[in-house]
């Protein structure tokens, strides 16, 4: 998967999550989007659910926006060794 497709699919769940046609990849999810802590659960249990991976507690506070959403999930789905 390339990261454009990868960004798109993280843009559709945050989208559909939050209940929005579109925004800037560098928009701030919290203070932007009014992402809270109940829908940033939300939004990292379907992107853990969709990828099949484990996304440590410790990023959440980094997701702060998109791009920062597909470096980690980017980094959690690269091979060790890439």
């Amino acid at each position: 998967m390339s990261e454009m497709e990868l960004r798109h699919e993280l843009k559709e769940i945050i989208m559909d999550i939050v209940e929005i046609d579109d925004f800037n990849d560098d928009d701030n999810l919290v203070t932007q989007l009014n992402v809270d802590s109940m829908l940033l659960l939300e939004i990292v249990a379907r992107i853990e659910k969709r990828y099949r991976i484990r996304i440590p507690e410790d990023c959440f506070p980094k997701m702060e926006t998109l791009n920062a959403v597909v470096h980690i999930v980017s980094g959690i789905l690269q091979p060790v060794g890439r």
